[in-house]
């Protein structure tokens, strides 16, 4: 099965993922970027990172999108997510502010 084509910026996010590529996972987030993982808030760039050095790129994650919806400044992209902390089929959706993300929600997929 083919991958869905991921508009950008939300495609460098994940292959900044996959590459566990922490400076350019940072990057990717606006200024005032935060992460909803499953209800918990992590407000900012320190919040993210911490989170992130424990759930998401330290976990080894892996995202392998399977489907993608864009509604005007939202994608969404549903994948398997592959790690060492989490698995299975969960949602991501990215609430895009120009060229950086301004909000990534996770939920199930």
């Amino acid at each position: 099965m083919a991958q869905p084509t991921v508009p950008e910026p939300v495609a460098s996010f994940i292959d900044a993922v996959n590459r566990h590529d922490d400076q350019a996972f940072l990057d990717a987030f606006g200024a005032d970027g935060s992460v909803d993982d499953w209800g918990r808030v992590f407000p900012d760039r320190e919040a993210i990172k911490a989170w992130s050095d424990k759930e998401f790129l330290g976990a080894d994650g892996v995202l392998t999108p399977e489907e993608v919806t864009v509604d005007g400044d939202r994608v969404t992209v549903i994948g398997d997510w592959r790690s060492t902390h989490a698995n299975g089929r969960s949602s991501f959706a990215f609430d895009v502010d120009g060229e950086r993300i301004a909000r990534m929600t996770i939920r199930e997929g």
